[in-house]
């Protein structure tokens, strides 16, 4: 049986269902916020794996009290905590008599089954008698592994996690400082760039979920001071020689900005990133086509997204992309795009034919 502390969270409700749904596991679980949610009592009596998935800054807290409230009960059993700061929790379970181990799942809950193609970051740090629970649960994930000590990961995240975040905010606090003259992002949008809109992307996406997450991350981790502090240097010395201006910052400039750093990523990793940023590119321009159909194929089986491309091929309808993702209700759903030129006519009727032929279920049409 699997206790889940914290239950009522998003990442909390995601493994309920994948303990329930993907291990066939009976599941408990307890939100301080709830008290019509299973008692910590409960979960500490019944509960041979006990979860963690509560706010960065409560966890260890909260992990003490239940070591206190378990007082020895623990031993032989496993505890393991979901945050994205790992030495504190980790520290706090050690505590207990129970085995330890942290994961760092490294992406909001998804709308998928499990998190195959994503990566997790595991901290090993007391493991023995369950470690072969553990190997079962991350196959079950379907993740990609990383292994590496709470210190290290705590280090890491600072620069992963923390600084992405923080460039990304500051970047939104200036394009505010200049909402009144040039607008707001709304206004500026139409003259993007693939990189400005992958960041207009990265910010909204950090605005539009919970605020308390992103407050963690910076106030949490105990390194983020470090990189901020030199995050700030080097956009200083950036100011500096801009503000010079003169042959000799422009060759500092690309000293120091392009040609040292180029030298640390390396040809390889270079022309792979260059690569993707392209292939993000061309995903972009395929979103914006105004000429679109987004269709739900119900039926996970071989033969059925040939069945819907024979609908377009039958019609003489040529398309220009396709691309799979998932509706916000996490079914899986194919974006099709055509030609500006494309009539509308006859992509009504290839919508209504694929509704009636049952082949899939139209989403979105011109």
């Amino acid at each position: 049986m699997v206790g889940l502390v914290g239950s009522a969270g998003a990442y909390g409700r995601w493994l309920a269902r994948f303990f329930r749904q993907r291990m066939g596991l009976q599941v408990l679980g307890h939100d301080p916020a709830d008290p019509a949610s299973d008692s910590p009592e409960r979960l500490l009596a019944e509960a041979d794996v006990l979860v963690f998935s509560t706010p960065i800054r409560h966890t260890p807290a909260l992990i003490a009290d239940y070591v206190q409230r378990s007082a020895g009960r623990e031993q032989g059993r496993l505890w393991l905590d979901i945050t994205s700061i790992k030495q504190a929790p980790v520290q706090a379970m050690l505590a207990s008599r129970a085995e330890v181990i942290g994961l760092h799942p490294m992406t909001a809950p998804l709308k998928t089954p499990t998190l195959k193609g994503r990566v997790v970051v595991v901290c090993e740090s007391r493991l023995d008698a369950w470690r072969p629970w553990v190997r079962q649960l991350l196959e079950a994930l379907q993740g990609e592994y990383v292994h590496t000590s709470p210190e290290h990961h705590d280090r890491v995240m600072a620069l992963v996690q923390a600084m992405v975040h923080a460039a990304h905010l500051g970047q939104a606090g200036v394009l505010r400082s200049f909402a009144g003259e040039l607008g707001g992002p709304a206004d500026l949008l139409p003259y993007r760039s693939i990189g400005f809109e992958m960041d207009a992307a990265v910010i909204a996406r950090i605005l539009a979920l919970n605020p308390d997450i992103y407050e963690d991350i910076q106030f949490a981790n105990p390194y983020t001071g470090e990189m901020l502090g030199r995050l700030v240097a080097q956009l200083a010395r950036l100011h500096a020689l801009v503000q010079r201006g003169d042959a000799a910052a422009r060759q500092e400039f690309r000293e120091h900005f392009l040609s040292r750093n180029r030298e640390l990523w390396g040809d390889g990793p270079l022309a792979e990133g260059s690569y993707t940023f392209e292939r993000v590119g061309y995903l972009l321009a395929d979103l914006t086509e105004q000429r679109r159909l987004s269709v739900h194929l119900p039926e996970d089986r071989a033969g059925s997204l040939r069945e819907l491309l024979n609908v377009f091929e039958e019609l003489g309808i040529s398309l220009s992309s396709i691309h799979s993702s998932r509706t916000p209700a996490g079914e899986v759903h194919f974006r099709i795009g055509f030609d500006a030129g494309a009539d509308v006519q006859a992509l009504r009727q290839a919508a209504a034919e694929i509704d009636r032929r049952g082949v899939g279920r139209v989403l979105e049409q011109p």
